[in-house]
């Protein structure tokens, strides 16, 4: 069968299909012309889809819920059969997010749905559905940006994001590091005196 029918037998897109086929998930030939012919006895890959839902601290906890909420409907009325839904507390810039990862190595999964880019990552997303695509997998974003200008206002907000959380950060650690270095002094002192 041609993969076009396949793809619409086993419910997918043509190019999710053609992305199995050429990740060799799918047995089949490539003729002269072009088209690709799955064969018959093909099992049907099955598609599992993840929802990813995350906040960057703890106040906005009822927020996590309520945008989990929103993409199991999100799912639901696109016909997705939802095999995990997860939620997270942490900073988009954050790349050491255990159940994003998580997410990112089982490739069991072969849909992510996020309701925003930045719900996955502040930088790099492009870099992740690339990646995701090499394996024949997928994230779908619900919003995307209406127009560019919007998109750029985006990217704005979280580079300013960025620098400043790694300025606080790095006056916190040496505010640490200078609290530290005074009690050691003070403790030497006391030792010698």
């Amino acid at each position: 069968m041609k993969l076009s029918d396949y793809a619409e037998k086993v419910g997918v897109t043509y190019k999710t299909a053609y992305r199995w086929f050429k990740a060799g998930k799918l047995r089949g030939y490539q003729m002269d012309t072009g088209t690709i012919i799955i064969t018959e006895d093909q099992p049907a890959v099955t598609q599992r889809t993840a929802v990813y839902a995350r906040v960057s601290s703890s106040e906005n906890k009822a927020n996590l819920d309520t945008q989990a909420e929103r993409l199991v409907r999100y799912c639901e009325a696109k016909g997705y059969q939802i095999d995990r839904v997860v939620k997270e507390i942490g900073s988009g810039v954050n790349d050491g997010r255990k159940k994003f990862l998580a997410l990112l190595a089982d490739e069991q999964i072969t849909r992510i749905v996020v309701e925003h880019k930045d719900r996955a990552t502040r930088f790099g997303f492009r870099y992740i559905e690339t990646l995701l695509e090499q394996q024949g997998r997928e994230i779908e974003v619900v919003n995307l940006a209406e127009d560019e200008h919007e998109g750029l206002l985006d990217d704005l907000v979280a580079v300013v994001y960025s620098f400043c959380a790694r300025l606080y950060g790095q006056r916190r650690g040496q505010r640490k590091t200078e609290r530290i270095t005074a009690e050691l002094k003070r403790d030497d002192d006391d030792a010698v005196g």
